[in-house]
């Protein structure tokens, strides 16, 4: 359904330390940086991407919005999450941990990247 996701960081670099260490813990290369300073991670599901805001302005995330990456299983998910705390990212919501969903429970871990992006590790139980 989503070709990519592109988030603003004022800080790309501080961004790629942080979304490697994340992305890596479920399994994902580190990002690429191409000649415009934007860094990139390719899956054959899609892309993420960091990139300054192209206006100029300063970054910032969207109220209400979430981006969420797939755990192969709770163990990456609190993975995920602990390389984002141990890389400037911040815990919101609850704790990680088992919600019910509208098709089945749901493992959820939840951050917020350095820039404010809220962003979520998502297992699906059964």
């Amino acid at each position: 359904m989503f070709s990519h996701i592109m988030v603003g960081a004022d800080d790309v670099e501080k961004a790629k330390v942080f979304y490697d260490a994340i992305l890596g813990a479920l399994g994902h290369k580190p990002g690429v940086m191409d000649d415009k300073g934007r860094c990139f991670y390719f899956t054959r599901e899609g892309i993420f991407s960091i990139s300054k805001p192209i206006d100029g302005k300063a970054a910032s995330h969207g109220n209400g919005s979430t981006i969420g990456f797939t755990a192969a299983d709770p163990e990456a998910a609190d993975k995920w999450h602990a390389a984002g705390l141990a890389h400037g990212g911040t815990t919101c919501e609850d704790p990680p941990g088992v919600r019910e969903g509208v098709k089945g429970d749901l493992y959820l871990a939840y951050l917020r990247d350095p820039s404010g992006n809220k962003i979520c590790a998502l297992h699906r139980m059964g």
